[in-house]
């Protein structure tokens, strides 16, 4: 399976705990994959949610193709995601119960369709960022040999 990455969300490891990880699908228009094959998609503040048993995706944001023409897609429409039911119910249920956020991480061609990875994930604060920022300052002195 040959996997192209379009945009990874690089602000959700920092802002989140990132819990559980799904694949859906993800329901476009032509002119916003012409737009996703030439890599522009904007994904920091885009969250997903679930109402009535469908999965939305809201601020992701897709620019207008260039070539497009009056036919051309919104810019920050919401997209449908396609999880069947039986994930949808089992996110849905894990929201609730553990108080997770749910949102999109990376954005991918998978074959020729266009999927993205969702995750639950919980809020950082920050002493919890303070944290992990240190962590990864000694981990990265450790590789270079340069920590006493």
């Amino acid at each position: 399976m040959s996997i192209k990455i379009i945009n990874k969300n690089k602000r959700a490891g920092y802002d989140y705990f990132l819990e559980e990880k799904f694949e859906a699908g993800i329901a476009l228009k032509g002119t916003e994959v012409k737009v996703l094959r030439l890599g522009k998609v904007e994904m920091q503040d885009a969250h997903v949610v679930i109402d009535k048993g469908e999965a939305w995706v809201y601020n992701l944001v897709i620019p207008h193709y260039d070539f497009g023409n009056i036919n051309n897609h919104e810019i920050a429409r919401k997209k449908k995601l396609l999880l069947n039911e039986v994930e949808i119910e089992q996110i849905q249920h894990l929201m609730k119960t553990q108080h997770l956020s749910l949102i999109p991480t990376c954005l991918y061609f998978k074959k020729s369709l266009v999927k993205m990875e969702i995750a639950l994930a919980k809020g950082k604060k920050l002493h919890d960022k303070r944290e992990d920022k240190a962590k990864k300052d000694v981990e990265r002195k450790l590789r270079r040999g340069v920590y006493d």
